[in-house]
Order: structure tokens, then C-alpha cells, then sequence
């Protein structure tokens, strides 16, 4: 199969699998497990933050920062199609007790400037009113084709915000492609925000687990709250591990999987029925419009299915993302039977 739902479908390297295979463990509730203390110290290189925190999965990372950064019965400001919003099952209000305010994007591409963020606010309102207590960001943005957000416009964002007594969040899941796409490194696209959730198990091909951010403060609450939620899982280095490759081979070779999308882009562009801007594909996500086409996304894509082709339709859009898992065979593989198909 050509497995396009996601990139979180890849599977781990050799590589990975012996480092995993070697790994030395410890219990990590304790602290001392030697191979994810090294992940989390490496990830602090990086990005430049005081601490870091293994977590199993980024939707627990963003849950944990907005129950550390908020109180209950607050608001928080996001992308009306970011992450947090609609893939998370509603864990914000059931977990942290707070509401999201939904702002969208003036130009399309999810990523939120100062000037809409500000009217969205609401600082020291009336007593019957929410407060806001957090805004989060997302760099690159899924629902929105895996655009970026540019160094400068998320350092824009947080300043007025700290000027304000706001936090700021980036849900980074995919922050090295944006920082490949826009050839910076992760430290500036993330360096003025105060908590980063960053995915290992995406494009940069580890099994699982992500990576949380901050001050060594929101680390140490982070702990407690990993814990409430039942992500304490012992000896995790087998697969921190894995994360340690991921980090340190993963980034490197993104610019492929960014060809990879772009080729398709160009190829499906030329077939009837399908609409996409070429142009704003600049990372690993293509998501094409098919309401000219005269079939349904689920039509499309379960045809595509019985052609050995996975992908994922909603409305009148199909989603494709590319990663380590696939060729640029595969792409042309996949134009050609959407050619077919329609």
C-alpha cells in the first residue's frame, strides 16, 4: 500500500529498531532512565528552553501545556482549524475547564497575525465574563495544507502577548518541516514562545512519543500533570531511543518528503475536476478540492484504496501526506491513478 493518510503511518529504521533493541533503561517516574534523560537534555539544545518532558503523544503534550498555562473557567485564542480546536477530542474543556475561542485566519493560511488575535481577547473583563489565559499557535499548520509560520511573525505574536501577561503555545507537531521550507532552525521559529510541543513520531519517523518545552517550573508541573494523565510508562528509553535518531537523522531528510508533495501538487493540478494552488504547497501536506469532479471524496478515496492508495477525503477536500515511507515512484504511482479514477 501507499499509505498517504499521514505521516504518522511510517515506520522505524532499522537503525532505530537496533538503538530501541540496545537501549539502557531506567524508571523514568523516577528520573532515571539514562537514554530518555539524554532525549530531553538534546531537545533542550536545540530549541533552547530550560527543560524538556518525554510525553507519549502530542495531543497529551498541548493538553498539558494549556492545563499548566491556564485556569479553569478561562478562554483560550486559536486557529479556527487548529489542532487543539478539532482533533482533540474537546480535552481543553474537559481536562483544564477551559473554552476556546476560535478566531480565523484572514489570508487562509491558519496562521493568526496580532491584529486578528487582539479583538478575540479579553483582558480583565467583567466578572461575568471569561478571561483569556492562553493563546496557541501551529507551526506547520495541518488543516491548512502544512503552511508555516515565519520567525518573525510568531516573535511578533509573542511579545505583545507577554506585554499583555499572556502565554503563548506552539503546537509544533511538524516545527522541522516549517523550519526546513524556510531553511531557519527551530530554536528561532520557537524562541519568544513559552511552551513547545514538538512530534517525534511524524516526519521524523520515530514509533512514538513527543517532546514538551518550557521553563524548568512549567516542566516540573508538566511532570505532575503527565502522571495525572496516566503517561508515567517506566522504562520509556527503548523507545526515547528511537526518539534520540529522530532528532538527530529526522530533519536532514525532510526536504524530500517537501519534493515529494510539491511533484504531486504539479501532477494533480493538470487533472480535471481537482483544484489546488500549487504554490502554497511548501511542505509534506497536499490537500486538493474535488467538488468539480463528479464523485465524492469518499468515492475518490475508496477507489483509490482498491488501487493500493491510502488517503484521507473529508467534504470536498482529500488529504495526502508524504514522508519517509514514500517514493517519488509512489507519487507518480498516485497521479496516475487518480487520473483513472476520475
Amino acid at each position: 500500500m501507499i499509505d498517504l493518510r499521514s505521516d504518522t503511518v511510517t515506520r522505524p529504521s532499522a537503525k532505530m529498531r537496533a538503538a530501541m533493541a540496545a537501549a539502557e533503561v531506567g524508571d523514568d517516574v523516577f528520573g532515571d532512565d539514562p537514554t530518555v534523560n539524554l532525549l530531553q537534555e538534546k531537545a533542550v539544545q536545540i530549541f533552547g528552553k530550560e527543560a524538556a518532558l518525554w510525553v507519549p503523544t502530542g495531543c497529551m503534550g498541548n493538553e498539558i501545556a494549556v492545563k499548566v498555562h491556564t485556569k479553569p473557567g478561562q478562554e483560550i485564542v486559536t486557529e479556527d482549524r487548529g489542532h487543539i480546536l478539532n482533533y482533540e477530542v474537546g480535552a481543553a474543556a474537559i481536562i483544564s475547564g477551559v473554552t476556546i475561542r476560535a478566531v480565523k485566519s484572514g489570508d487562509g493560511s491558519g496562521h493568526l497575525t496580532w491584529n486578528e488575535i487582539k479583538p478575540a481577547l479579553k483582558i480583565d473583563p467583567p466578572y461575568y465574563q471569561s478571561a483569556t489565559g492562553l493563546i496557541c499557535l501551529e507551526n506547520t499548520h495541518n488543516f491548512a495544507g502544512g503552511s508555516v509560520m515565519t520567525a518573525k511573525a510568531c516573535s511578533n505574536v509573542c511579545k505583545e502577548a507577554h506585554a499583555l501577561g499572556l502565554p503563548v503555545h506552539m503546537d509544533g507537531a511538524r516545527i522541522f518541516n516549517a523550519a526546513v521550507a524556510l531553511d531557519t532552525s527551530v530554536l528561532d521559529l520557537t524562541r519568544d514562545c513559552d511552551s513547545v510541543m514538538v512530534t517525534l513520531s511524524k516526519g521524523l519517523g520515530a514509533p512514538a512519543g513527543s517532546l514538551l518545552l518550557g521553563t524548568k517550573d512549567f516542566i516540573a508541573e508538566s511532570r505532575i500533570w503527565r502522571k495525572r494523565l496516566g503517561g508515567g510508562m517506566r522504562q520509556i528509553g527503548i523507545l526515547a531511543a528511537a526518539g534520540l535518531i529522530a532528532l538527530e537523522d529526522g530533519p536532514a531528510r525532510l526536504h524530500d518528503d517537501h519534493t515529494n508533495a510539491r511533484r504531486l501538487a504539479e501532477g494533480l493540478v493538470q487533472i480535471k475536476g481537482i483544484s489546488i494552488d500549487v504554490d502554497k504547497v511548501v511542505t509534506n501536506i497536499v490537500i486538493f478540492d474535488i467538488a468539480a469532479a463528479g464523485k465524492t471524496a469518499t468515492e475518490i478515496t475508496e477507489a483509490l484504496a482498491a488501487n493500493g492508495i491510502l488517503a484521507i477525503g473529508f467534504g470536498t477536500q482529500i488529504r495526502m501526506v508524504t514522508h519517509l515511507d514514500v517514493s517519488a515512484d509512489n507519487i507518480e504511482t498516485t497521479i496516475e491513478s487518480l487520473k483513472t479514477v476520475l
